[in-house]
């Protein structure tokens, strides 16, 4: 889960990562509340989770209240690459001698957790690594040893951090790294770490991703979601503890297995382009527990996705067997009519694996007026997409 810097920035502030005081605001009236007890003079930032915020113009200084105001009034509502702006935060102005990045990550190619850190700051770390990638530092972390002191130490001397922050920069990557373990980060990232010109080393901005694996670690993290920025059937599917994404398409996809799934969604994007480019509506991966509840409330989440046109279930019978997800289906069928759901999209079930002649013949002979089968992913898939352009 990605946090808005207002969130990241008070995260780090429970650290005791040094940031300026600041504020978040909905509103322009909040923005200005916001400024009188800042002291006026502020930064007003667009909180969106995308980057370029400032070249879209969702970044500026405010001299006054009032300005503060009027800069709110014209970053809220801002569309920037996609995303709504609905909140601001203003946090205090600071001079800059110089900018650092700094950043604590999760290696995956690796299998180890990373610090990346450059005395180039400001910019995109992606230009820097590309252009001068010697400006950039690398200090592989062991998990079972972390970061103290003396690893900080060893950070600092590796990206040249200048003599004069020395000290305090160790201090705030100790902290950071504090941080990062104490809330099941996959990344901390500062950009800029700033020099102040009276030699404070400050955090003036904050990113960071929690891993929400670890959620039930932490339930006070329940309160960092923003419910506005997701989509509300992938809440719903959250909510039904299912594995689901929103995809812009009209075929609706359920499958048992991860790659499974991602699999049905190529083949259903190629057959797709022989119906007018149909396309996958969404990814759904029930697991290997394909009860009738599940499957209903599967079902009951890609029916009501309007955009949806038609439904391909593609199972491979494995530790649940293929009659099971037939049983499966033909009861969530049921369940969805006494539920009162408007079930009247065709679906395209296709068994294989263990069980699967049983499968087909338990859904045979339900005889389902929605349900076809066929024998083979391709065909199904091709099936899939033709139903879906004759339903558009």
């Amino acid at each position: 889960m990605d946090l808005y810097e207002y969130q990241a920035r008070e995260l780090f502030a429970r650290h005791g990562v040094p940031v300026l005081d600041g504020g978040v605001a909905s509103t322009p009236e909040e923005a200005r509340k916001v400024a009188e007890q800042l002291g006026g003079r502020v930064v007003v930032k667009a909180q969106v989770k995308t980057g370029g915020r400032g070249k879209a113009g969702g970044v500026k200084l405010a001299d006054t209240v009032a300005d503060a105001q009027a800069r709110a009034t014209d970053i809220l509502g801002m569309d920037i690459k996609g995303h709504t702006v609905h909140k601001v935060m203003l946090a205090v102005t600071a001079d800059i001698a110089d900018e650092y990045y700094f950043s604590f990550l999760l290696d995956r190619a690796n299998r180890t957790f990373l610090a990346m850190s450059s005395v180039q700051g400001g910019m995109e770390i992606e230009q820097v690594a590309e252009e001068s990638p010697e400006k950039v530092a690398k200090v592989a972390i062991d998990a079972n040893v972390g970061v103290d002191r003396a690893k900080a130490d060893e950070i600092v001397a590796a990206t040249g951090f200048p003599a004069e922050v020395a000290d305090q920069t160790a201090e705030l990557i100790v902290k950071l790294w504090a941080a990062f373990v104490a809330e099941d980060a996959t990344l901390v990232e500062v950009n800029p770490l700033a020099k102040t010109p009276d030699g404070r080393v400050l955090a003036l901005d904050a990113k960071v991703t929690l891993d929400e694996n670890a959620a039930f670690r932490h339930p006070e993290q329940a309160e960092l979601v923003d419910s506005s920025a997701v989509d509300p059937l992938e809440q719903r599917a959250k909510e039904k503890h299912l594995n689901y994404v929103k995809l812009d398409g009209e075929v609706g996809i359920i499958g048992n297995g991860a790659g499974l799934v991602m699999s049905t969604l190529d083949v259903v994007a190629y057959a797709g382009e022989e119906f007018g480019g149909k396309k996958p509506a969404n990814f759904l991966d029930i697991g290997g527990g394909a009860s009738a509840e599940v499957m209903a409330n599967g079902l009951e989440i890609i029916l009501s996705d309007p955009a949806v046109q038609s439904v391909f279930v593609n199972v491979f019978g494995g530790i649940t067997a293929c009659d099971a997800v037939a049983n499966g289906i033909v009861q969530a069928l049921g369940v969805l009519a006494e539920r009162g759901e408007d079930v009247s999209k065709p679906l395209v079930v296709r068994l294989d694996g263990n069980n699967a002649d049983e499968g087909r013949r338990i859904l045979t002979e339900a005889n389902h007026p929605l349900v076809e089968q066929v024998d083979t992913m391709d065909g199904a898939a091709r099936r899939a997409a033709e139903l879906a352009a004759q339903g558009a």
